[in-house]
């Protein structure tokens, strides 16, 4: 049995930030795990700020292109 590993590619403040990085990653097939998205009582929904924020973790074979594939949408908001 094979097992992925999963590596942290990013880490944000709020869950909006971590949602539209996702959403990219998603929308080029790559599988994304959240991981610290405790907003307390107001649920896994919340969009604001996140006390200790919000990781982005992907498997270990999509790592790099996944990092191109934030940093490419980073440039394009940017300009």
């Amino acid at each position: 049995m094979m097992t992925t590993e999963w590596v942290k590619i990013a880490a944000f403040g709020t869950g909006f930030e971590a949602d539209a990085a996702r959403a990219t990653l998603e929308e080029a097939g790559i599988p994304v795990l959240i991981r610290g998205n405790q907003a307390g009582i107001f649920g896994g929904g919340f969009q604001g700020p996140v006390i200790g924020g919000v990781e982005l973790h992907v498997p270990s074979s999509a790592a790099s292109a996944a990092r191109d594939l934030l940093a490419t949408a980073d440039e394009e908001d940017e300009s």
